[in-house]
């Protein structure tokens, strides 16, 4: 069967996952990646890049009976794309021995060293990089070290300065309680207090719960790195340091990513080939909500989008 053929007629049984472990110093990175007949997609690499509270998989490849495409990874491949995730240090399947609380700036680490391992093992040039929430803070402090590893930059229920959050506002008050140890621990209430905490309906029960078994199944505590810099330590990235085209989501709902700092934020980026865009119908997890449809069409749009011919004098 033609690469062409096998395109127009594949499904999501047919997207092959291939397992990659790279090393940062004396940690062990876990790496997951999925395309469709051969690596190397012909549209491009996308690197997805978790938040605080779950590893890679149970958020980019996940499995839920009779919901098509709940696996992000799965639609991005059949739409030519090598897609790849990577468990930062201290989550899921990636090294946990180390004393340390994983914070934004490892984070970022763990992304160059990921993305060092896919440019040797599969030649990609510069990836489509996606991160939600505190992932899309370490895939903009990624970006802004190192500018050439990146074509395009998706920032999802992104946070700048913190202003105007409320969830923000409630996790500050437990920030002596973050400081006193390096995890934390979570289970599945936990979860399911993600999706009830801005706006209860966004999201299918059974995907939640989904989502939940799947997180829970790889960690019963997180590491508290990413909360204490959210809550102390922001703004942790430039807006003028990031030169790519770049587009920033927000859910309607979302209880992290404030409106106001995410518009000055906006304002700041560098790149005339820069969106903005608002998902309705969404809080904060937006590919386990139930227009998660609307936000692969957005990114889908955005990361195939042509470079402009003309860019001005």
């Amino acid at each position: 069967m033609t690469a062409e053929v096998l395109e127009k007629t594949a499904g999501e049984a047919d997207v092959v996952g291939e397992e990659h472990w790279t090393d940062k110093g004396d940690v062990r990175l876990f790496l997951w990646e999925k395309y469709l007949g051969a690596p190397g997609g012909k549209k491009g690499t996308v690197l997805f890049v978790h938040g605080s509270s779950m590893a890679s998989q149970p958020t980019f490849d996940l499995h839920v009976e009779g919901r098509p495409f709940s696996s992000a990874m799965n639609w991005f491949a059949l739409q030519g794309y090598d897609t790849w995730c990577v468990d930062m240090e201290g989550y899921g399947r990636s090294s946990k021995q180390r004393d340390i609380t994983c914070d934004i700036a490892n984070g970022a680490d763990d992304l160059a060293a990921a993305s060092a391992y896919i440019e040797e093992t599969r030649g990609a040039g510069p990836l489509l990089v996606y991160g939600i929430s505190s992932g899309a803070l370490r895939a903009a402090l990624f970006a802004e070290r190192h500018p050439e590893r990146v074509k395009r930059l998706a920032l999802d229920a992104f946070v700048w300065t913190g202003e105007g959050s409320p969830t923000l506002e409630q996790r500050r008050k437990k920030l002596p309680q973050f400081l006193e140890s390096k995890r934390r621990p979570i289970d599945r209430a936990f979860v399911q207090s993600i999706f009830s905490r801005d706006h209860p309906g966004c999201a299918e029960e059974r995907v939640v719960d989904a989502f939940a078994e799947a997180i829970t199944a790889l960690d019963d505590s997180m590491p508290n790195g990413t909360y204490i810099d959210m809550c102390s330590r922001l703004p942790l990235v430039d807006p003028e340091k990031l030169t790519m085209p770049t587009i920033v989501l927000r859910g309607q709902y979302d209880g992290i990513a404030g409106f106001g700092d995410l518009v000055k934020f906006f304002e700041k980026l560098p790149n005339p080939d820069k969106q903005f865009t608002v998902m309705a119908g969404i809080s904060h997890a937006s590919f386990q909500q139930k227009n998660y449809m609307l936000v692969y069409d957005i990114l889908g749009n955005f990361f195939a989008r042509p470079e402009p011919l003309y860019k001005g004098e």
